[in-house]
């Protein structure tokens, strides 16, 4: 597998796994981290996560509000997680096999376009 440019990630859609695929290999894995900015492996290798520092709340919940509609169109749905009113981190993994999928990078890749208001302390 070679590894794919945000291009390639954010022109394909997350497609239906019931659990019925394999996990990415590690070197999958850094491949495709290598298209996103800012996304780390977490939980041994089995999720990846990106944080903000947001410039209010309100932008943090317009940013999560924009995620969950993406989420929504790609049948694939993330951790949103927000502290503080504003410090906001995104946990993906494809539960159905308790370890990351291309669908995965997919959605990060999407999340990455999508508008954010940060904090200018970021």
């Amino acid at each position: 597998m070679s590894t794919p440019s945000k291009e390639q990630l954010t022109a394909k859609r997350c497609s239906a796994c019931e659990g019925n695929v394999p996990k990415l290999s590690v070197g999958q894995i850094q491949d495709h981290l290598q298209a996103l900015d800012g996304w780390q492996i977490t939980h041994d290798g089995l999720r990846i996560r990106k944080d903000w520092q947001m410039k209010n709340f309100v932008a943090a919940m317009e940013f999560f509000n924009r995620v969950a509609q993406l989420a929504e169109e790609e049948g694939h749905h993330p951790d949103l997680h927000l502290e503080g009113y504003r410090h906001a981190w995104i946990e993906i993994w494809t539960h159905s096999i308790g370890g990351l999928s291309e669908n995965d990078f997919i959605l990060a890749a999407k999340i990455d376009g999508l508008p954010v208001q940060l904090s200018k302390k970021s």
